[in-house]
């Protein structure tokens, strides 16, 4: 599990500037520039293969890749709500520490209901205290919430769940005949008229549409009419336009099989089988014989985890990566990565997966789904070794694009692309927006 598999994106032609790292454990700013350059590379083949010209050079800035890890945004006059509820995090059990995942609201209530408590920290601690970890964990996840122990890396090797990520591959493809619609693309904006139909929610499956809209395509996301995701928002829906959709009803699924069909990709983040639920793989091949797919789960798309829930921070927890954090920081508690490394750079191998995709449509005549996982993800960041350089300071105003974004929340700032295609550059149509903003429908 080395750099050499993301060769599943083209030659990885790209140079890297500058030298500021994450301070870790981890390699984590060489996995920032690996995971963009991954897409740069993919975006100079894609030109190459449209006949749009040469391949162009490809650049990535070190330090802005990094700091696009952390948050894009830089709010003038006002404030982005609190990313985490006030029960999430790290509480010790009887025998080591578990972490629990409470930001959507019934994940908390699923996990107060085991507790038995109030939603107060003091009195989740106390709970937590006369629980074992790998108890508590099973019975969080069995009520329909979210929650890791913390496991060593050795403990992680050793757990079916982790042997069976292991063994996947970085990108999984399948692959059928199809190819791509005329878009009339253009070397400036190679992505122009794509429509990507995104079902993601936090944090990698946005990320991966946010980037796509940078190089021009038509991003539509749809999310539950309840949902909500204030923390992240600002952040990742920049580029796109947003709506709401109850699939579960006659209405909205017959409007969402509208939308399939005139769309050139998917992007999701059900965990497997779920999606098929709602639409049949031989529906949507119906309705959209030339579809691309990007598929996203956390614990990866094998063993006894495919269908758990799962989030950047848990991964972090199951896959030994905090544990190895707390030896190196000298710790007693889990010293987690700097930023959600795992949901960023998989948000990024994601966003490759699709441009490839367009490419080998091209190329070969085959679309196909394409299935990443934060778990995988994990495995291909514990494989680097960091280069390191000057420890990363920032952002600073030179690191912001000179131009206001103008947000249903105020005016903003926004980092410079840290992804340079000579003669492609990246830039956004459209400011970061409220969910459900526009009507579930193709312009």
């Amino acid at each position: 599990m080395t750099k050499a598999e993301l060769s599943n994106f083209g030659a990885l032609q790209f140079d890297v500037s500058g030298d500021a790292t994450w301070r870790s454990c981890f390699a984590v700013s060489e996995l920032a520039a690996l995971s963009m350059g991954a897409v740069g590379s993919a975006m100079a083949d894609l030109i190459v293969t449209l006949g749009l010209g040469p391949r162009p050079r490809v650049t990535v800035d070190r330090r802005l890749a990094s700091l696009w890890f952390q948050g894009s945004i830089q709010p003038k006059g006002w404030s982005v709500p609190p990313l985490w509820d006030a029960v999430a995090g790290d509480y010790p059990a009887q025998d080591g520490w578990i972490r629990l995942h409470t930001n959507a609201p019934h994940h908390r209530a699923a996990a107060l209901s085991v507790l038995a408590c109030r939603p107060e920290r003091d009195c989740v601690a106390d709970a937590v205290a006369g629980w074992t970890k790998d108890k508590l964990e099973a019975e969080i996840v069995a009520a329909g919430g979210a929650a890791a122990a913390m496991r060593s890396r050795a403990d992680w090797r050793a757990h079916p769940q982790g042997q069976a990520v292991a063994a996947e591959p970085l990108v999984r493809w399948v692959r059928r005949s199809g190819e791509c619609r005329d878009r009339r693309p253009t070397n400036d904006r190679p992505l122009t008229g794509l429509r990507v139909l995104d079902l993601t929610r936090v944090l990698a499956g946005p990320i991966s549409t946010r980037t796509l809209a940078g190089f021009g395509a038509d991003v539509l996301r749809v999310d539950p009419l309840d949902w909500q995701e204030p923390g992240v928002v600002p952040d990742v829906t920049l580029g796109k336009r947003c709506s709401r959709l109850d699939l579960k009803s006659t209405e909205g699924l017959s409007r969402f099989e509208t939308l399939i069909g005139r769309a050139d990709v998917l992007v999701h983040g059900y965990r497997p089988g779920a999606l098929d639920t709602i639409l049949p793989p031989a529906r949507r091949a119906a309705l959209a014989p030339n579809l691309i797919e990007v598929c996203l789960d956390a614990y990866g798309w094998a063993g006894p985890w495919a269908a758990r829930r799962g989030f950047d921070s848990l991964v972090q927890m199951s896959s030994g990566i905090a544990e190895a954090g707390s030896r190196w920081a000298g710790t007693d508690r889990p010293h987690p990565l700097p930023v959600q490394a795992l949901d960023h750079a998989t948000g990024y191998l994601m966003a490759a997966s699709v441009i490839t995709g367009l490419k080998h449509a091209l190329a070969q005549r085959e679309v196909g789904t394409a299935h990443l996982s934060l778990a995988r993800t994990a495995e291909l960041l514990v494989s680097l070794d960091e280069t390191r350089g000057s420890d990363l300071a920032g952002p600073v105003k030179a690191d912001f694009s000179d131009q206001t974004e103008h947000t249903p929340w105020g005016p903003a700032n926004r980092l410079r692309p840290a992804i340079h295609v000579a003669g492609t550059p990246m830039r956004w149509n459209r400011p970061a927006s409220n969910l459900g903003s526009v009507d579930p429908a193709w312009d």
